[in-house]
């Protein structure tokens, strides 16, 4: 069965998600608040892609670099189940693929989140 990838990149302000059916195909790109308001949001948000999409979802916390903090809500509440029958969640060092700006202009570029989630959730 083919699944969609999905990053979910934690900055200092915001934290960007974007969703692919395929490793070119985006469906979905978000700018959310930094941490999310609710222990289970992450694990709905991934859950609902799933069955909005009627696929598993693979996704990636892409998170590391100057400004993020592994004590951030993201952090502590994305490990604490091991996933379900709807989504499976490993953690992609990003440093490497950082965007060049802080601020997104509308939804703008999410190339180097996209770059991650293949490298990560396509093995």
């Amino acid at each position: 069965m083919e699944s969609i990838w999905m990053g979910i990149s934690p900055g200092r302000a915001t934290t960007r998600v974007v969703a692919l059916a395929g490793p070119h195909d985006p469906i979905l790109k978000a700018q959310l608040r930094q941490d999310p308001a609710h222990p289970r949001a992450m694990a709905t948000l991934l859950e609902a892609i799933a069955l909005w999409q009627g696929q598993p979802v693979r996704a990636a916390l892409c998170a590391d670099g100057p400004g993020f903090s592994s004590a951030s809500t993201i952090c502590r509440e994305a490990f604490v189940d091991e996933g379900s029958a709807l989504y499976t969640l490993v953690w992609a060092p990003a440093g490497a693929h950082r965007r060049r700006r802080h601020r997104l202009e509308g939804f703008g570029n999410f190339g180097d989140l996209e770059r991650v989630v293949a490298e990560a959730v396509a093995r």
